[in-house]
């Protein structure tokens, strides 16, 4: 089989098979102010269900947040019950004490209302609800490629619909396959994926965001333009998530600081609103980064907000991405080139930024998430935010490499080394700027071999004379860092060089040449 073409230096790579790619989403997305209601209506009207399980925080339990839910339930006849032990970060143990009560009333419609971690937990309540004998950390197992991964989600909504309403315009969980659980024994945060994990139905009413505080506003906010910006940038982008990527970043740069400012701006809040979720949209077809990656452990090991934790380092990771260095995950890409520099540099276009060449247009860019960043209040370290320096150094080395282990990693389009992910958690600390190291080619590392082998090998074999007693000598008072000890020098004539003294003469007479 071996012809002619086989003595030409040229490699052919056969094409390339690859599965279907996917747009998916959940199969009711209600939006407008004022829609919850009537979305609801469907519960009893349309679907027939009896028994509704609402999740929750206790803050919005207290601030009669479910009131508008269960008032409407009532009417329809819906027996319902409330959990509402939902914590900022939510544990696998609530999870676990919230799927306890579910299996005691035996609900056919789950009800998610809050920010990210109520969604999430819902969640996870809901699989374990399902399918008690489901193992988390099967669950929690990484995957290269969501199509094929070893651990095969078990089906769900065969119990249980599952409604998601978002309190707060950030994190995008009411249209995305994804939950961030915490396990209480290690600390450490577990973003799982699936699309069983999709809700049936979202319900994005600007009504339940009207009294969000300001905070919560720029933390959310934010977070929605780390979404984008991922999902943007990812390597599984398509045509149908970069629009949605595109229009939500627009719209958060023009109304979160109108939103920010009066929260009872209603536009404001309805275009976040929307915007939130077209950027969940987005990353739940196109996934994250790695700025994800590392948010998601800064979050786990010093409990900084998510959002403000992805707004910490995203200007830099946006740097490291836009090195045009050829190394990715082995997930399929959707380019056949690293061409990242020129995507932001759409972005850029875009928001209308300004900027000429594509390398002005990212710094532009990242100089418009560093004034919305400053506008809404966020500050520029994660020193600012109180976490000790010394806290801080404890963390650092299991905090990079769990954020290069983490789920998100696979689809940023440059796949990251643990020091440089470590490079990017001090730029947060202490402030700066990523850094590209260069790394020497193979001639340039061999000379640079070569000139340090001479004074590696002269250190090694070369001896001191022995210094004389008394006072010390100058070989006695040279640096420390001196590589070889010159021998103390005698009094009288400068003593010649090698090359200088003549080879010892023989006695006798000279031959005569």
């Amino acid at each position: 089989n071996v012809g002619v073409k086989h003595l030409l230096n040229i490699k052919t790579v056969a094409a390339r098979r690859e599965n279907m790619l996917w747009f998916r989403a959940p199969e009711k997305v209600y939006i407008k102010k004022g829609c919850l209601p009537v979305a609801l209506d469907e519960l009893g009207t349309v679907m027939g269900k009896k028994r509704a399980f609402i999740v929750t925080d206790s803050f919005l339990y207290g601030a009669g947040f479910t009131k508008p839910i269960t008032d409407k339930l009532d009417s329809m006849g819906i027996a319902h019950t409330t959990f509402f032990d939902v914590a900022p970060d939510p544990t696998l143990a609530s999870a676990q004490a919230g799927a306890a009560q579910m299996a005691s009333f035996k609900p056919d419609v789950i009800i998610a209302l809050g920010g990210g971690s109520a969604m999430d937990a819902g969640k996870i309540m809901w699989v374990l609800y399902e399918h008690p004998d489901a193992d988390f950390k099967d669950m929690a197992m990484r995957f290269i490629d969501i199509r094929k991964r070893v651990y095969t989600f078990p089906k769900m909504g065969e119990k249980a619909y599952f409604v998601a309403i978002p309190t707060s315009a950030g994190t995008g969980s009411e249209v995305t396959p994804f939950a961030v659980i915490t396990d209480q024994e290690d600390g450490c945060k577990y973003p799982l994926a699936d699309y069983e994990l999709l809700p049936d139905m979202a319900i994005i009413d600007t009504d339940m965001h009207m009294t969000a505080p300001k905070g919560l506003t720029a933390a959310s906010g934010i977070d929605a333009v780390t979404h984008a910006l991922e999902a943007y940038a990812s390597v599984m982008a398509t045509d149908y998530t970069d629009g949605l990527a595109l229009k939500a970043l627009k719209t958060i740069f023009e109304y979160l600081p109108r939103a920010y400012d009066n929260g009872n701006d209603v536009e404001a809040r309805e275009k976040m609103a929307n915007a939130a979720t077209m950027a969940g949209m987005a990353f739940a077809n196109a996934f994250l980064g790695i700025s994800h990656s590392l948010a998601h452990k800064l979050g786990a090991y010093h409990h900084i907000a998510h959002g403000i934790a992805n707004a910490l380092v995203i200007c830099d990771v946006m740097r490291f991405n836009a090195s045009e260095a050829p190394v990715k995950m082995g997930t399929f890409s959707q380019y056949d080139h690293p061409h990242t520099l020129a995507r932001y540099a759409e972005i850029a276009d875009y928001l209308g930024v300004g900027g000429k060449t594509d390398s002005e247009k990212l710094e532009k860019l990242i100089e418009a998430i560093e004034a919305l960043k400053k506008r809404i209040g966020i500050k520029k370290t994660i020193k600012d935010y109180g976490v000790s320096e010394e806290d801080f150094l404890a963390t650092l080395d299991e905090m990079t490499e769990a954020a290069f282990d983490d789920q998100c990693t696979g689809a940023n389009p440059r796949y990251p080394l643990m020091s440089e992910l470590k490079q990017m958690y001090m730029n947060a600390y202490y402030g700066g700027t990523f850094k590209e190291v260069e790394m020497p080619d193979g001639e340039t590392a061999k000379k640079n071999a070569r000139s340090k082998a001479p004074a590696a090998n002269t250190a090694k074999t070369a001896k001191a004379a022995p210094a004389k007693r008394g006072k010390k000598t100058k070989a006695d008072a040279a640096p420390a860092n001196d590589t070889v000890t010159e021998a103390p020098k005698k009094r009288g004539r400068k003593p010649k060089t090698a090359e200088e003294t003549p080879a010892p003469k023989k006695r006798g007479r000279a031959k005569k040449q």
